[in-house]
């Protein structure tokens, strides 16, 4: 905790608290940590039982994903408010949990939007994967129906999902588009130069024409 504590950097705080994040630890420093620890599974749950964001961080890092049980990963979750310790125990824990599955049914289907957007990041992550026997049309149904008013994390869950659908299945693409054109979610979202707009009709039709390029 004190190595991390001396790595805390006034400027990279006021950057990070900008998207909700409360702690001023350079990412590539901490990957370094990381790094040198390896693999400490007990280590990683001390740290995370600190409530230190930064801590936190470097516990998913160091964990063994799979050496939680069902249980442990949603509370964990839930205790997860943080954007970016959310966004990391869903892609680097959960998503290699055997317990993914289970938890992607019960969290989306939370009254939690927070909790939500984690399950429909790992719906996002099927999608991608083109798992048969997955509804996309119901879910398209849900997104064009939720969405517009969703709270931000799961609207922009949820908008990532509807992108993928677009972008991975060509039967459902126009659909899709169709669905983004109408509820103009993030379409005015501030992009840098050389960045994909998050407004799913422009993300769909770049990344099907960088891959129809290749």
């Amino acid at each position: 905790m004190a190595e991390l504590d001396a790595l805390e950097d006034p400027r990279a705080r006021e950057v990070n608290e900008r998207h909700g994040d409360d702690h001023g630890v350079n990412l590539s420093k901490l990957r370094g940590i990381a790094k040198r620890l390896k693999t400490q599974q007990e280590l990683a749950r001390q740290l995370w039982q600190t409530e230190n964001t930064a801590a936190r961080l470097l516990a998913i890092l160091i964990c063994r994903p799979k050496a939680f049980d069902r249980d442990e990963l949603d509370a964990m979750l839930r205790a997860a408010r943080t954007p970016k310790v959310h966004d990391w125990l869903v892609n680097y824990v959960v998503k290699k949990s055997p317990h993914s599955e289970e938890l992607r049914l019960v969290w989306s289907a939370d009254p939690d939007p927070v909790v939500a957007s984690a399950g429909w990041a790992l719906t996002t992550e099927l999608v991608a994967k083109k798992l048969e026997g997955l509804d996309l049309a119901g879910l398209l149904d849900v997104i064009e129906a939720e969405m517009k008013e969703a709270p931000d994390r799961l609207q922009w869950a949820m908008n990532h999902c509807l992108a993928q659908i677009g972008i991975e299945h060509a039967e459902l693409r126009a659909r899709a588009i169709r669905i983004g054109e109408r509820l103009e979610v993030l379409k005015d979202y501030p992009t840098p130069p050389n960045c994909t707009s998050p407004f799913a009709p422009i993300w769909i039709t770049e990344i099907v024409r960088r891959r129809q390029d290749t």
